[in-house]
Parts: structure tokens; C-alpha cells; sequence
């Protein structure tokens, strides 16, 4: 997200859900259960390769 403030992006996101607030929270939970995935398959490279040593620590 931009510098938007944050009931402007609220309100974007629930209006692309048709005002449908439990659509719009599902839809950001799977949103959230996406880019979980992608971080631990993140973590999962990092540790593959070695990033994740302490003297190469690239994530914390």
C-alpha cells in the first residue's frame, strides 16, 4: 500500500468487495494466507543458499 490513509484504502477495499464487509475481510485473509506463503518459501530459499548465517544474515 501507498501513504493513502488508511480508511481511504479501507474503503477501496471493502467497495471492490460491493460492500460486503465479511467478503472483504475474507478476501484480505487470503490475501494475508498468500504472501505468508510466499515469505516462508522466502525463508526457505534464504536458508538453502546460506543467506541466512549470521555473518550474511540478509533476513532477521
Amino acid at each position: 500500500m501507498s501513504f493513502r490513509s488508511s480508511d481511504a484504502t479501507i474503503d477501496e477495499i471493502v467497495a471492490s468487495c460491493n460492500g460486503d464487509l465479511r467478503g472483504a475481510v475474507r478476501a484480505l485473509l487470503l490475501v494475508n494466507e498468500h504472501l505468508e506463503a510466499e515469505l516462508a518459501q522466502l525463508y526457505a530459499a534464504a536458508a538453502h543458499s546460506g543467506l541466512t548465517e549470521r555473518r550474511n544474515s540478509v533476513l532477521h
